[in-house]
């Protein structure tokens, strides 16, 4: 099983099976508009501009389930990202990433790329895993998602090949996505 298994609503309400992405490498993100880390936005978009023609796909999934930072309606989410971020890659409806409601999709991904810690060398990583521990602690146990801008990079077969948790800015991937997108598929 791979991501081009499963369907999700696009954010005007239809279903599109993600296989119409078969042959891309995508990256996958629970967003939330109104989160700090919102600021990633703007390198997510950067990184699309600059491999969308090499086959990077970047897929956003806005969510509310943490410390309800997304909580607009799909029509203003998707009005307020483009306009104040300038996004063009593509969103999906608000969806769940933990808990019993977890879409399938997550869950698929989770379960591929189970959570590893955040990194401790930095500080912005200790101070996740110290809010996450202490303020959050149902979150924190298991590998399930633990906050927003959890990003999973795919290969073009649709298998996971990497979690990046909240912490991690989008162009820290950039030499993990340069060196995805330079492997031959055929």
């Amino acid at each position: 099983m791979s991501v081009f298994s499963y369907q999700v609503p696009y954010m005007d309400g239809h279903m599109s099976d993600l296989s119409v992405f078969e042959g891309k490498a995508l990256l996958i993100v629970n967003t939330a508009s109104k989160c700090s880390y919102a600021r990633q936005f703007t390198e997510l978009q950067q990184l699309y501009e600059q491999y969308r023609d090499q086959g990077l796909e970047i897929l956003a999934f806005p969510c509310d389930q943490f410390n309800h930072k997304e909580p607009g309606s799909n029509e203003e989410i998707a009005h307020y990202c483009r306009n104040h971020f300038h996004i063009s890659f593509p969103m999906f409806e608000k969806l769940e990433v933990t808990g019993q409601s977890t879409h399938p999709l997550f869950r698929y991904l989770v379960e591929a790329a189970p959570f590893q810690g955040y990194d401790m060398e930095t500080e912005e990583g200790r101070w996740m895993e110290q809010f996450v521990k202490e303020k959050h602690p149902e979150l924190y146990r298991g590998d399930g998602i633990k906050w927003n801008f959890t990003k999973f990079l795919m290969d073009r077969t649709g298998e996971v090949v990497g979690r990046y948790e909240t912490t991690v800015a989008p162009l820290e991937m950039e030499s993990a996505i340069q060196d995805l997108l330079k492997r031959s598929w055929i």
